[in-house]
């Protein structure tokens, strides 16, 4: 009686190491299905993909890029998550290491996104095997939430993470010739453009009086506070309590709008009445015409500097000093 229970023994232990085991021939069968895309999932191929055992892993995007849904994410990320398919079904692997990459839409799997109790989309499961080499005792899914718009290199280096040591595919983005092409008329319109307007356009550019009145405006325009109003978000004008209008701030931290303006105005005018009597001035040839002008801009100077000293003493209360006629 021994005898024949022996040789069941040993023809069950033969066929096993022989045969393949279920898992291996559900991985097999899951890969033929799709060579390069992600595997498209139902309710039932989706049960049947991740149900023990398993010796392999498995990561499933749930999804829902139907227009109807109205994921923005799920359909901005779906290219992302196919080029990561075919960087790793493509990829130099070692033959041990098996993973299978593939998509539930919610379309066809709204008994599985009401069973997890899924809100939001999309979400990424990676199954661990249960089985073979690389089998974990917590065979529980891990699941990556998207918090916002992520590239392809993110989630595929979080999944290569949870891979078992050794190595592994590259992502590998593919050559974008549109926008080489795109590129390169861009390139050579510009370079066109160029040649063409260079004899009209250089002499502009080149021109110092051009950069001096730029240079001169910049610095007016920094000087007088431009920059305490961006940060300070100071008012523009506020009112005296009166009825009337403040122009200026009291005290030397603190500054409105239109008085930025207005201190600009004045240091440009201070600055064109100084040039004017420095070098304009001395080359007008009509002495009478000369003598008027050193008048008029003498006069601009010494009103526009009383007006500054004036506004110095309101915003400091102290300063004892003051030029006529202000």
């Amino acid at each position: 009686m021994k005898l024949p229970v022996l040789i069941t023994s040993i023809l069950c232990i033969a066929s096993s190491a022989l045969g393949t085991s279920p898992s291996s021939d559900k991985y097999e069968k899951y890969k033929s299905m799709s060579r390069v895309a992600p595997i498209e999932l139902t309710d039932k191929t989706y049960n049947d993909l991740t149900s023990k055992p398993r010796d392999y892993h498995v990561a499933v995007l749930l999804t829902a890029t139907d227009a109807r849904y109205g994921c923005v994410l799920c359909r901005e990320f779906q290219p992302e998550w196919e080029l990561i398919a075919q960087s790793w079904n493509k990829g130099p692997r070692p033959d041990e290491l098996k993973l299978l990459l593939a998509t539930l839409d919610f379309s066809n799997g709204k008994e599985t996104f009401q069973k997890l109790m899924l809100q939001t989309a999309p979400v990424l499961l990676m199954f661990p095997p249960t089985v073979g080499p690389f089998a974990k005792v917590d065979d529980a899914p891990l699941r990556f939430d998207f918090s916002g718009p992520i590239s392809a290199e993110q989630l595929y280096s979080w999944i290569n993470r949870h891979l078992p040591e050794g190595p592994k595919p590259s992502l590998s983005r593919p050559v974008n010739y549109m926008r080489i092409v795109s590129a390169v008329t861009i390139l050579m319109g510009l370079v066109t453009l160029f040649s063409v307007l260079s004899p009209y356009v250089l002499p502009i550019i080149t021109n110092r009086n051009l950069w001096a009145g730029f240079s001169l405006i910049a610095i007016l325009l920094f000087t007088s506070g431009h920059m305490f109003n961006h940060i300070r978000k100071v008012p523009y004008v506020v009112g005296d309590g009166k009825g009337g209008i403040s122009y200026f701030a009291g005290g030397f931290s603190n500054q409105f709008g239109m008085e930025t303006q207005i201190v600009a105005a004045v240091y440009a005018v201070l600055s064109f009445a100084t040039i004017a009597l420095s070098m304009k001035v001395p080359r007008m040839a009509d002495k009478k015409a000369q003598q008027l002008a050193v008048i008029i801009w003498g006069g601009v100077l010494l009103c526009m500097y009383s007006f500054l000293l004036n506004v110095f003493k309101v915003k400091n209360g102290g300063y004892p000093f003051f030029l006529p006629p202000f």
